[in-house]
């Protein structure tokens, strides 16, 4: 689901800044959700997707957030997601979908230039740590 209150333009350019677009679309939520920014060449913010999940997962449908970037035209992605049970630091699974998304975006040329994991007041970057 995109949420159309957003307003365009609005420059994602590095972890702190998407940090602040995401973590008011996490707050007080006990269930996993799962947001996704669009953006165009210069890491403008074009739209972004919502999607819920349950206490402890969420799913990640990869067909649909391809599919979205290309219409959209969008050149990258920051996906986020979060772990309400307290505990931000990478799953296995949450590394294999990061990994797979990368795969299927490369060769489009699209960039996935972070995954967050927001728990409460703590932020995890994939980026920071490595792991893109």
């Amino acid at each position: 689901m995109f949420d159309e209150r957003t307003a365009p333009q609005h420059r994602i350019g590095d972890r702190d800044s998407a940090a602040a677009l995401f973590a008011p679309t996490f707050a007080g939520l006990a269930h996993e959700a799962l947001r996704v920014a669009y953006l165009d060449g210069g890491l403008a913010l074009l739209r972004l997707w919502k999607g819920d999940g349950t206490t402890g997962s969420v799913d990640v449908p990869l067909r649909t957030l391809i599919r979205d970037a290309l219409m959209l035209g969008a050149h990258a992605l920051i996906v986020a997601h979060n772990h309400p049970l307290g505990d931000p630091t990478p799953s296995s699974a949450d590394k294999a979908v990061t990994r797979r998304l990368v795969e299927i975006a490369r060769p489009l040329d699209i960039r996935v230039v972070d995954h967050l994991i927001f728990s409460g007041e703590r932020v995890v970057s994939f980026r920071g740590l490595g792991l893109l």
